[in-house]
């Protein structure tokens, strides 16, 4: 269907064999807004954008909006974006209505890997509400911190068993929300990911030899780092990013990356150790039973 008053958009859906083109789109949209780089990687790409239905905005063979909606679980899941060039133009209200259709009665659970200020007064306008939001923190390793362990303290690469999944739980119980996993469920987690460094992943124990913390690395992301409560405050979580932001470098890793919740303090750590903000990411919800 083409819709002139948006600039002779053609609108219609669109599936795998247009992968590059919705690459393409969220690559412009993540060096407008910033946000989670591995957006562009296929998986995710496609988890977030090929569900169950989705509707394009063509112009001249160009995809300048996307939106998907999943509709095999409750509540129901979208993601879109719209291209910099073409925002202010109404795309995203008409997307988001498309979204409503198809959610007919659902609750409807919007994600955002690439967050922009309009899209979030568009959809709080709307009656969603953020239920998470995260910064995404990037760090060049051309200038590495050096932090000291605490007296006593070593740290050495991990093992998969139930003292790293241990400390792990130790790390996090206290946490809102926090929602244990089995042990099993956690640990085949790292296995199965090709990208774990077990050998850059590391374990941090006091000077009896007990698990004090734990950091675990994927590719060059730091994706957890955990320090029991009786040892925070004392340099052990620094110490652990430290480390693990020299050996990457070391293996020849030009950027580290990580991301954390707005509501953790740990924020401020990071940013001392040299990590500095790269964009966020962030989710809505509108309940149908709030919004009648």
């Amino acid at each position: 269907m083409i819709d002139s008053a948006a600039g002779a958009l053609t609108w219609e859906a669109f599936g795998e064999e247009h992968l590059a083109a919705l690459t393409d789109l969220a690559e412009a949209c993540l060096t407008a807004d910033g946000g989670l780089p591995l957006f562009t990687s296929p998986p995710l790409l496609r988890a977030r954008l090929l569900q169950t239905r989705t509707l394009g905005a063509w112009h001249d063979g160009r995809l300048v909006a996307a939106v998907s909606v999943g509709t095999t679980s409750e509540p129901a899941t979208s993601t879109g974006l719209v291209h910099p060039a073409w925002r202010e133009r109404g795309l995203g209200g008409r997307l988001l209505r498309w979204v409503h259709e198809q959610a007919g009665d659902a609750d409807l659970l919007v994600t955002s890997e690439s967050w922009s200020p309009g899209a979030h007064a568009l959809l709080t306008a709307r009656g969603f509400e953020p239920t998470f939001a995260e910064r995404v923190l990037r760090h060049d390793l051309t200038a590495l911190p050096e932090v000291a362990p605490p007296d006593g303290v070593t740290t050495g690469p991990v093992t998969l068993d139930a003292e790293l999944f241990a400390t792990y739980r130790a790390s996090f119980a206290d946490r809102p929300g926090f929602v244990e996993p089995g042990i099993e469920e956690w640990l085949d987690e790292l296995r199965g990911d090709d990208g774990y460094r077990p050998d850059l992943s590391l374990i941090a124990r006091a000077p009896d030899g007990t698990a004090i913390g734990f950091l675990n690395v994927i590719d060059n992301w730091i994706d957890q780092v955990g320090v029991i409560p009786a040892w925070r405050g004392r340099r052990a979580g620094a110490h652990l990013v430290a480390s693990a932001l020299r050996s990457l470098a070391a293996d020849g890793a030009r950027t580290a990356w990580l991301c954390v919740n707005d509501t953790n303090p740990a924020a401020a750590l990071y940013r001392r150790l040299g990590f500095h903000d790269a964009g966020r990411r962030a989710r809505y919800l509108r309940s149908r039973a709030r919004a009648s």
